[in-house]
């Protein structure tokens, strides 16, 4: 609680002194020419449903000939590569890669391979890119991203932009609450880490970074046997990236800003809408970011990303005080029915327990007050009255995800085999809804 009201008061102090505003871009950003060759790496297995409409998206909003879009596909995934071609046509901006493992191997894996077809075609072309970009499969971009990662390279070596999971109608409660999440964490949690100087993560999508800083990385990584600037035995290889890639030469950026209509220039994408696929993606994180990130990276000695560590890494000691708290509440319902009936007495309360249990019951309002502000801002105050109701929604996703990331640990460990354990997808945001275009599209000449 009191790690949770640090961050909303340094945010209400940046809030206060107009250090947390998000800046609004003028009509027709976006549509100019880069200042350098762009690549964009995209990793996809099993994603043939989404990856036609992510890359004809991405070519439509982003028409700039300086561009360079990289797809990664695995030989044994006909169906993903054929999508990809016929959405591709004959635009030269698109670079199909296959692997030639048989997929998944990695995600981190399949970005270096996309990485190292990016060094030859330099090579061969006898120029070097100026940024390098990563999306996923499911992606939808906004059309002002480019040009704003583009030009915040110019002073960083690596920048985020927000992600903004996409609302489903028929999934309320499960995709809901990513929502809820990212909406806060998006618009405060990394306004004030970036603000305090601390290390940035890197989403894995909405992200770039300057080519002279990621071939630095590649090096050194190859002077270690390694193939790429992604670590392939890493599950949040994202994440990863951006801490060192912020810790290093220009540092890092989060960008946050909304177009001329007002609309967050942000990743856009449908999160698992399934208790089952949700558990499996939070899974994951919490394995690579809490489990993996202590095991390779450490502690820091700054006290910024000490607390921010902490903050990362407390996924497992979440799951076990959400279950034993969720167990307490069960228990004294059932002792209060037996209370009723006379089968046992009630315990009176100390005056310490009753001073921690007020206090965390106004944190718990302060924290669901918040979630509301936060999610009516982005979604409107119908989604931001449901964020409060999907609160138990997210906790015991993160039980269950917790209890499966420490099993997935030990596992990792017995074995020393990392499998990339991808969500599926089957739809995509630009087929159901797209978002209006701020700028004005213009076809790119093959």
């Amino acid at each position: 609680m009191l790690d949770e009201l640090a961050i909303d008061l340094a945010w209400i102090g940046l809030k206060l002194t107009g250090k947390a505003r998000t800046a609004r871009l003028p009509v027709g950003y976006g549509a100019d020419p880069l200042s350098g060759a762009a690549a964009v790496l995209i990793p996809a297995f099993h994603e043939s449903q989404v990856i036609g409409a992510t890359i004809a998206h991405m070519l439509a909003c982003w028409p700039q000939r300086e561009l360079t879009v990289y797809v990664g596909c695995y030989r044994n995934d006909p169906a993903t590569l054929a999508a990809a071609m016929a959405a591709a046509a004959s635009d030269p901006r698109i670079r199909l890669v296959t692997l030639a493992a048989a997929g998944p191997t990695t995600k981190a894996d399949c970005l270096n391979r996309l990485y190292r077809a990016l060094a030859a075609d330099e090579t061969r072309a006898g120029r070097r890119f100026a940024s390098v970009v990563l999306h996923d499969a499911e992606d939808m971009v906004h059309p002002c991203a480019l040009q704003a990662i583009d030009t915040a390279l110019m002073l960083r070596d690596f920048v985020q932009l927000p992600v903004r999971p996409e609302q489903q109608r028929h999934s309320r409660w499960i995709a809901g609450h990513y929502s809820d999440e990212f909406a806060e964490t998006h618009a405060k949690g990394l306004v004030v880490r970036a603000a305090l100087g601390g290390a940035l993560p890197a989403a894995g999508v909405g992200c770039g970074f300057s080519r002279a800083a990621l071939g630095d990385l590649a090096a050194r990584r190859a002077a270690e046997g390694e193939a790429g600037p992604f670590a392939p035995e890493c599950l949040t290889e994202d994440y990863e990236l951006g801490l060192v890639m912020s810790n290093e030469g220009r540092g890092s950026a989060f960008v946050r800003l909304r177009d001329d209509a007002g609309a967050l220039v942000a990743t856009r994408s449908y999160f698992p809408n399934r208790l089952d696929a949700a558990v499996r993606q939070k899974t994951r994180w919490v394995h690579g970011i809490a489990f993996q990130g202590w095991d390779r990276m450490g502690w820091s000695l700054h006290p910024v990303d000490i607390w921010m560590a902490l903050r990362d890494r407390r996924g497992p000691l979440t799951a076990l005080v959400l279950a034993a708290a969720y167990f307490l509440l069960a228990l004294d319902a059932v002792l209060l029915v037996l209370h009723a009936m006379g089968k046992v007495d009630v315990l009176p309360l100390s005056q310490p327990l009753r001073v921690m249990l007020l206090a965390s019951f106004a944190g718990f309002v302060w924290h669901a007050a918040s979630r509301i502000v936060f999610t009516t801002h982005e979604y409107g105050w119908r989604e931001g009255a449901l964020s409060v109701l999907r609160i138990p929604v997210a906790n015991v996703i993160a039980i269950m995800a917790g209890r499966r990331a420490l099993t997935s640990y030990f596992r990792s460990l017995r074995d020393g085999v990392v499998i990339w354990d991808k969500t599926a997808h089957d739809a995509h945001p630009a087929t159901a809804s797209p978002v209006r275009p701020t700028v004005a599209l213009q076809p790119v000449r093959r």
